[in-house]
């Protein structure tokens, strides 16, 4: 997984291959940190870092034990329980700074499965809490053909698929990621159920309008 990180870099400078191949431009910020994390996951050693959430002035000092890697949408995350409050949390590594490797190691209770924490789940956030739901989506043809290709969970089903629409079923925790990828299809998704979720969509619809 690193490793594409150099790939990614190779192929970048490779001057036979610029002309072939266009990378995307956005670049993740924090990337500097994985070796360094990836050693404490493997050696189960406490780590100590600065971090600072977008909504916060405040700039908070974390000691953490380090569990796992994520990605999504070209951002990194660490999972890691925080020993404040014992609590398993996400922080963006582009929000982490003044990273320490303590020579504090740490043992668990129990295996830390990412798969089966996040098995419900889109995006970052972690459901908590929340129980997974039956989400019923359809698409127009076009957006359809884009959503069979590229499923937007492990557990889509195709329910419709014809001329007129894709109808899809999902069993996902509703949370904030996932209601912003909704958002982002537009005209070209409509939510069939659960009604609170279609609520939700129309409320955040109309507010946008309402900004215009």
């Amino acid at each position: 997984m690193l490793e594409a990180f150099d790939t990614f870099h190779a192929l970048n400078i490779a001057d036979g291959l610029a002309p072939y191949i266009h990378f995307e431009k956005r670049r993740p910020q924090g990337t500097e940190h994985l070796y360094g994390l990836l050693h404490a996951i493997k050696n189960k050693l406490r780590i100590k870092f600065s971090y600072q959430k977008f909504w916060e002035e405040e700039v908070t000092q974390r000691t953490t034990e380090p569990y796992a890697l994520k990605e999504f949408k070209n951002r990194w995350y660490l999972l890691a329980k925080d020993i404040k409050d014992g609590n398993v949390k996400s922080f963006a590594l582009d929000r982490l700074t003044n990273l320490e490797i303590t020579n504090k190691s740490f043992q668990l209770s129990k295996p830390y499965n990412v798969e089966e924490s996040y098995r419900y789940c889109f995006g970052i956030i972690s459901p908590n809490d929340l129980a997974p739901e039956d989400v019923i989506l359809s698409f127009d043809p076009v957006q359809g053909k884009y959503i069979k290709s590229l499923p937007l969970h492990e557990t889509q089903q195709l329910m419709v698929d014809n001329e007129e629409e894709l109808q899809v079923k999902l069993k996902i925790c509703v949370t904030h990621d996932f209601i912003m990828e909704l958002l982002s299809f537009g005209a070209n998704m409509k939510v069939l159920k659960p009604k609170a979720l279609i609520r939700e969509i129309k409320t955040a619809h109309r507010e946008a309008t309402e900004q215009y």
